[in-house]
């Protein structure tokens, strides 16, 4: 059997109702894992593509805005597949503004999708994980902001960095009982956050100069990186944060 194969496995996948979380689970599907996406708005488009690759997907409506889903994704996808082996945390809000006049609002809008109920899921899941006795995958999804500065978005910066830290400590902690945290570090990506950078034509040719590969990423770039963190080909992969960007951090 392929080391990256996932049949049998259950992934839940944050963000799932597009961009890079609609990629991740559909590559998961790919290999094999039963879906429970998780999205604020209408999953219809990522189930017909995960269904398209043979694969089993339950939606779950939830607003990460607050943890009150937490207990809620996690039940409704033990009864749907009675198990949970992959955890990506993958979703995500974004607002920009000057950092001086930057809004108590939308520090804690960000902070708190991005950052808090990251934490608090991975919590809730790691405890099935651990009640079970059979490990599991987390698999975080930071950014270029998790090694960088960027500008204007000082809530998602702080909250990147924090998600990459959060690997490496959930990690410490959980690496000997069966459960590997490592992190997808996307490069600048076609997704909706990035919308405002695209349709911005001189912020657009900064970021084109300097990407390697030459063009901007797309939700299928990450489905490799993914599926490995997710499978037992990273066994004794712990704590990475694994950039995917065409090369923008070695430029």
């Amino acid at each position: 059997m392929s080391p990256f194969d996932l049949t049998g496995k259950v992934a839940i996948v944050t963000g799932a109702n597009t961009g890079l979380g609609q990629g991740i689970a559909v590559a998961l599907a790919r290999a094999g894992a039963r879906i429970a996406a998780v999205g604020r708005s209408a999953m219809a488009e990522t189930e017909a593509a995960v269904k398209a690759e043979g694969g089993e997907i339950l939606a779950v409506a939830a607003d990460l805005g607050t943890l009150e889903p937490v207990d809620r994704i996690v039940a409704e996808t033990l009864a749907r597949f009675g198990r949970i082996d992959v955890l990506v945390n993958n979703a995500g809000i974004i607002r920009r503004a000057d950092a001086i006049d930057f809004t108590e609002q939308d520090w804690d809008d960000v902070m708190n999708v991005n950052l808090k109920s990251a934490f608090f899921l991975t919590q809730a899941v790691a405890k099935h994980m651990l009640a079970r006795g059979g490990g599991g995958k987390i698999v975080n999804v930071g950014s270029l902001l998790s090694f960088q500065g960027g500008i204007r978005i000082p809530s998602y910066t702080a909250s990147k960095h924090g998600i990459a830290g959060l690997t490496k400590l959930l990690a410490c902690e959980w690496a000997g009982k069966g459960i590997n945290v490592n992190c997808i570090a996307p490069g600048y990506c076609v997704t909706n956050n990035t919308e405002a950078l695209r349709n911005d034509p001189d912020r657009s040719a900064q970021i084109m100069a300097r990407i390697p590969a030459g063009r901007w990423g797309t939700p299928d770039d990450l489905g490799g990186t993914a599926v490995f963190l997710a499978s037992r080909a990273s066994d004794y992969v712990h704590g990475a944060v694994i950039p995917v960007d065409g090369g923008w951090l070695a430029r």
